[in-house]
């Protein structure tokens, strides 16, 4: 039985898939495994790139971009039996040395964890956030530096380095181990978020069904953050917004659920006078603040038109002329 199997979901970032598949094979050296490229319809030679250099990677080429759940779960199809593991890498990820290892072993000796996360940090070693709590009214609705600051222990900062595997409500999906039974036990990632707390549904609903999530302070991995997002920035942000109220839906109170809907536009609402103001008093002539106020305004006209598909990631459905995508090439 195979130990590993790396899933590498990709849209439109080639250089840092190469990137980030060579760490696999620089860092990890005593697993065997197997690397799944799953490229939700790139237009910028990522399959081929793929195919030229790491031609033993097996490369499921999609014609549209499918979204990050669908797309994993493709990969994870007819494989969750043959193998231990499985590892969800984003493309702006590189491995340190050991970070997999580690990972691997303290998921052999901990038969309750059903997912592991990394510890991400910037490439100057800087740390980031790798685990969070599952969303609330009060996380979302609140200053979350705020609360690390009012409740420690309930929401814990990246300040604090944790000197051993700790059990948190949900990591950060850029790296993360996966035992395969779990997945048996609770099913693979849910489709209906698009883009976005994917993994926070999944280790929600891991927890639900007994199974524990873990941060690993000691499998040290570079997140450079935020690439994908970078190509599209108000759709990745109305994307969030669809996921944040797909969660609350599916886990989360009738009323909190409506709570959140009106006082998310409201905020919206607050933050678009605020940077208008703010353009206004330098004559729109700093670029960051018309940025801010751009995003803002999108978000509004999500809203007002009452939260289409089309404004978002999610390509529009047209009428089926085919497979949505090729078979797993092994070239």
């Amino acid at each position: 039985m195979i130990a590993l199997n790396f899933i590498i979901v990709n849209w439109n970032t080639r250089q840092l898939l190469l990137d980030c598949i060579r760490s696999i094979y620089a860092t990890v050296i005593d697993l065997n495994y197997q690397i799944y490229v799953v490229d939700n319809g790139s237009q910028d030679d990522s399959v081929k790139a793929v195919r030229e250099q790491f031609p033993q990677v097996l490369v499921i080429e999609n014609r549209e971009n499918r979204g990050f759940a669908a797309a994993v779960n493709q990969a994870l199809e007819n494989n969750i039996t043959t193998c231990r593991y499985s590892i969800l890498l984003n493309t702006d990820t590189l491995l340190e040395k050991d970070a997999i290892s580690v990972m691997y072993s303290f998921m052999e000796q901990h038969k309750d964890a059903g997912i592991a996360g990394a510890q991400l940090q910037k490439p100057d070693g800087t740390r980031q956030h790798s685990y969070d709590n599952h969303p609330t009214l009060a996380t979302e609705l609140f200053n979350k530096s705020l609360l690390r600051w009012l409740f420690p222990k309930k929401y814990p900062s990246k300040k604090i380095l944790a000197a051993q595997p700790i059990e948190v409500e949900s990591v950060i999906g850029a790296c993360m181990m996966i035992k395969n039974k779990a997945i048996e036990d609770v099913g693979t990632l849910d489709e209906d978020y698009f883009f976005f707390l994917e993994e926070t549904d999944w280790c929600y609903r891991m927890q639900k069904a007994g199974w524990k999530v873990y941060h690993i302070p000691d499998a040290r991995v570079v997140h450079l953050g935020g690439q994908s997002k970078k190509k599209a920035p108000w759709q990745s942000q109305v994307e969030y917004c669809r996921s944040l109220y797909t969660f609350f839906k599916k886990h989360r109170t009738t009323l909190s659920y409506v709570t959140l809907r009106i006082v998310y536009v409201v905020k919206i609402i607050f933050n678009v006078t605020v940077n208008l103001i703010g353009n206004a008093l330098v004559l729109f002539l700093n670029h960051k603040l018309r940025y801010r106020l751009s995003i803002y305004l999108r978000l509004f006209l999500w809203h007002l038109v009452l939260c289409p598909d089309r404004m978002g990631l999610k390509p529009v459905k047209k009428e089926k002329t085919g497979e949505p995508f090729s078979i797993i090439h092994h070239a």
